[in-house]
């Protein structure tokens, strides 16, 4: 009971970093934000102190269930990863060519509907996915629980800016109740229905894939002047902290 009361805690405050990131003042200005540079640093430690190592023990599980033969058995896990990766890639490409399009011929900066609502639910279904593994992740426990919240949470909220930027006014009156309402969603899954075991896999491996694309595309941005200090600041105490536990 305790462990549910602490993961909607973490769901609720995922839900509110959708709802509330908008009115965060200094995370949308043209230089990048020396708090988005710190959180960008603690996700780009998770990725590769969490979620590759972890990737191995998915692999095992994917390759026992599945049976699949020896030359894929000790790749599945990863080409999972690789989907979701590619998957956000393309998504990502397509919003920037909408948004081109629709400045050419409409003089307005904003994708059209239909890529818009296939971009946001794209990150509905990685929200459903986080939602569901705060309940079912590989490691149980509180301190495991504290890290992945805070890691994620930070994830989000550097995603949240640049789908803010991207989309704009649709953001706050469209998007950010969607993905609030499917964090929120995949939390309830997660308490009325436990999947097997293989399927969790599948489910972290694909996230995993879009985090990491994400965290590229977010948190080491080209497009604004980052901030060192708070970036290795981020990355270093998030290390120390999973090195410590």
């Amino acid at each position: 009971m305790a462990m549910h009361v602490a993961t909607l805690a973490a769901a609720l405050l995922f839900a509110a970093v959708h709802l509330s990131i908008g009115r965060l003042a200094g995370l949308h200005g043209t230089r990048r934000s020396g708090w988005l540079s710190f959180s960008g640093g603690i996700a780009v430690a998770y990725v590769f102190l969490h979620v590759l190592p972890d990737l191995i023990e998915h692999n095992e599980v994917l390759a026992g269930a599945s049976g699949a033969a020896a030359w894929l058995a000790d790749r599945i896990v990863y080409l999972v990863a690789l989907l979701g990766l590619v998957v956000f890639y393309v998504l990502e490409r397509n919003l920037q060519s909408s948004r081109r399009r629709h400045r050419a011929t409409h003089g307005i900066d904003r994708p059209h509907d239909h890529v818009f609502w296939v971009h946001i639910g794209a990150f509905a279904v990685t929200n459903l996915l986080i939602g569901y593994l705060l309940l079912h992740r590989e490691v149980p426990g509180f301190v495991s629980l504290a890290l992945f919240a805070v890691a994620l949470g930070v994830h989000l909220l550097a995603s949240d800016v640049g789908l803010l930027l991207h989309h704009k006014a649709l953001y706050r009156r469209r998007a950010r109740w969607v993905l609030a309402a499917a964090v929120l969603a995949g939390w309830l899954l997660g308490v009325a229905w436990e999947l097997p075991e293989a399927a969790v896999s599948l489910i972290f491996a694909f996230l995993a894939g879009s985090v990491i694309m994400n965290v590229i595309k977010d948190e080491l941005p080209a497009e604004h002047d980052s901030r060192v200090l708070p970036f290795v600041l981020g990355a270093g105490l998030y290390a120390a902290i999973v090195l410590a536990v």
